[in-house]
């Protein structure tokens, strides 16, 4: 099944690039048809939005590949994580199915029902989450025939308080919080983007956020997939929950391009 035009947008970067941008969360855009499985009115929805987009990451993305001297490729959702949230597990490896929010989130940040108890989350999944998986798996294989190698950078934000829903939230939460998986993020990776960002007042690890994504055809499996989220807390670039970017917003976007540029080949 071919994924829904407006879900996945892959913006080109120069072909001996390694590193693909990958923008998950930035979108607030619903269908229609998946609109009526959610039953929050539309002010309480709009609330919802507020807090769960990383609202402007995909502009950070834009501008620090606009930056670079060779520029990423960039994977963006073009969707809101209330369809389908792509860096879940769908099955029940997934820690956050404990607050409702698995690949297709039946609570809200609040903890508040988001879709009626027993939803049945197959359609989303089938049309959305796995051919969102497999285009990114292609991307990554894509880079792996043109390069020998990829490097996906998750670009996130995450709110300056912690909201109910968040698991590990009573952690530090620095400007800068660098999520890292003992397989794909490389010491070398790390220290890269440690240096890149270190003029926002330290950086942390793995808290409040953890992990970073990897296709599951390559999870775990092959070294040549490296791996590293970024997430950005809000404060530093926005006026939250989900008011506008402000000039804060390019000192990000220039770390973002120092890190890339770093990763040349």
């Amino acid at each position: 099944m071919n994924p829904a035009p407006e879900s996945i947008r892959l913006l080109p970067g120069a072909a001996a690039s390694p590193v693909i941008l990958h923008v998950p969360h930035s979108s607030r855009v619903i269908p229609d048809s998946v609109r009526g499985g959610i039953v929050l009115d539309d002010r309480e929805l709009e609330q919802e939005l507020d807090h769960i987009t990383d609202s402007h990451t995909a502009d950070i993305a834009e501008a620090a590949a606009a930056g670079c001297v060779l520029t990423p490729w960039r994977f963006v959702n073009g969707l809101s994580r209330l369809v389908i949230d792509p860096e879940r597990f769908p099955d029940e490896r997934e820690e956050m199915l404990a607050v409702g929010m698995g690949a297709v989130y039946t609570r809200t940040t609040h903890r508040e029902r988001l879709r009626a108890d027993g939803f049945d989350a197959r359609p989303l999944i089938e049309r959305y989450f796995h051919p969102y998986a497999d285009a990114m798996t292609r991307a990554v294989e894509d880079r792996l025939e043109a390069v020998g190698r990829a490097v996906i950078i998750d670009v996130h934000s995450y709110p300056t308080e912690p909201l109910p829903y968040e698991l590990h939230g009573a952690g530090p939460r620095p400007p800068i919080c660098l999520g890292t998986d003992p397989f794909h993020t490389a010491p070398g990776l790390l220290a890269a983007a440690e240096k890149a960002f270190a003029g926002f007042g330290g950086t942390g690890l793995d808290s409040p956020f953890a992990g970073t994504y990897v296709p599951l055809e390559h999870y775990g499996k092959d070294r040549r997939v490296a791996a590293l989220m970024v997430e950005i807390r809000r404060d530093v670039y926005m006026s939250e929950p989900g008011g506008p970017a402000g000039p804060g917003l390019l000192a990000p976007a220039a770390a973002l391009a120092e890190l890339v540029d770093g990763l040349r080949p």
